[in-house]
């Protein structure tokens, strides 16, 4: 295992993801399976372990916590994260914090993140009647909290205007980052952001949820006759090593062959070398059925509705290559006459748009796609009643 440096500390380029840990056949987390895997990390080099209050309906900050417990607690470093995304008048910071240390069975966080900083939740962290970035600030200067940051899946609007108003206290940023969304998501820009206001980067999603474990037949044929023994995911975390403000790279794993094969891939650094990104950027290619919008906002102008063309296209893209909630938890945040539903298929954004993109069509596919996906804050709500069960039985 090779190791970054974060100020007085050497972090474990792979980190141990606990969003995804195993579960048995009744959907409950197999304990034993992931002390195994947390022994087998803790065993070959990683010292950073990642969980957050909702992640497996609350209960994989306690397995986390038994697991880790086992080993003195100055050997790991345990992160977690405050949930101001689903906040309501339920939730208080102090509350939660205490509940967190109590179900981790530790007296300190060697990093805590506020999580999810993204459009409809970065008012509450910053509206001062929760208090929460003041209260954890203080929790930081009582030591019970080493170093505070944050993660968000927000557009790069957000991240700036957040970083605005308290940057200078985000000591690291967690961010949605991998060889697709660099250019899907516009990750680039938010990871360019980070780097230029000297603020560390911590990687969520390398292989996006396993999308880029599997590619098509040509792409790993492709693969494997340069490196028959290494695993389509090694590309896709050998390809982050070559950015150099990216201190780790958490991954979720759900069994021991994916902590072994995460492991030998940071074993030491190699990131990916000329030759084998021209195959990644091939790969990208194969992938990417997305319409080419350039945001130049020429179908703007004269959209009747006023609808925001190039951010709906962007969703649009996204959920066209790989449907996830992310896409349903931003648009929770535009009004309902700026949703795509909106469209009154008058095609005069398609008339200007230098792309020839068939914009009404691309809208109509998308207001299709999101009807058929949970809504963010129906899976919200539902995280917030598991959460309020478990504090009422006092996990």
């Amino acid at each position: 295992m090779y190791y970054n440096r974060f100020k007085d500390k050497k972090l474990s380029a792979l980190a141990f993801g606990a969003m995804r840990l195993p579960v048995d056949g009744e959907g409950k987390i197999d304990e034993k399976q992931t002390f195994d895997m947390v022994d087998y990390a803790i065993k070959n080099g990683v010292n950073y372990f990642d969980t957050a209050y909702p992640y497996h309906g609350g209960l994989s900050e306690v397995v986390m916590g038994k697991a880790l417990g086992r080993y003195p607690r100055e050997s790991y470093y345990l992160a977690t994260k405050f949930p101001g995304h689903q906040i309501s008048s339920s939730y208080n910071p102090k509350e939660i914090f205490e509940e967190q240390l109590a179900k981790c069975g530790v007296e300190y966080f060697d990093f805590y993140l506020l999580h999810n900083v993204y459009e409809s939740s970065i008012d509450v962290y910053l509206d001062e009647k929760w208090g929460i970035i003041d209260y954890f600030l203080e929790q930081k200067k009582n030591g019970r909290i080493r170093h505070l940051g944050f993660s968000t899946h927000g557009g790069l609007e957000v991240i700036e205007r957040f970083l605005d108003y308290c940057g200078e206290n985000m000591e690291f940023c967690q961010i949605q980052l991998n060889y697709l969304d660099w250019t899907l998501q516009d990750a680039k820009a938010k990871y360019d952001l980070l780097t230029s206001r000297k603020i560390p980067v911590w990687v969520m999603e390398p292989v996006r949820g396993g999308r880029l474990a599997k590619l098509d037949e040509q792409s790993e044929a492709e693969m494997h006759a340069i490196h028959p023994d290494m695993s389509i995911a090694s590309w896709a975390l050998r390809w982050l090593q070559g950015l150099n403000n990216v201190t780790t790279v958490l991954s979720g794993m759900s069994n021991m062959a994916q902590v072994q094969d995460n492991i030998r891939t940071f074993e030491a650094r190699k990131p990916l070398l000329k030759s084998e990104n021209v195959i990644v950027k091939r790969a990208i290619d194969r992938m990417n059925t997305s319409v080419p919008c350039t945001a130049c906002k020429y179908c703007c102008d004269g959209c009747p509705i006023g609808l925001d063309i190039p951010m709906l296209l962007s969703f649009y893209n996204d959920i066209k290559f790989s449907p996830s909630v992310n896409t349903s938890m931003r648009l929770d945040n535009v009004p309902k006459e700026k949703l795509p539903s909106a469209c009154i298929k008058c095609g005069k954004c398609a008339k200007v748009c230098p792309q020839k993109i068939e914009i009404p069509t691309a809208l109509s596919e998308l207001t299709e796609s999101l009807a058929k996906m949970p809504k963010w804050s129906d899976i919200s709500r539902e995280r917030e009643e598991t959460a309020k069960k478990l504090r009422e039985q006092k996990l």
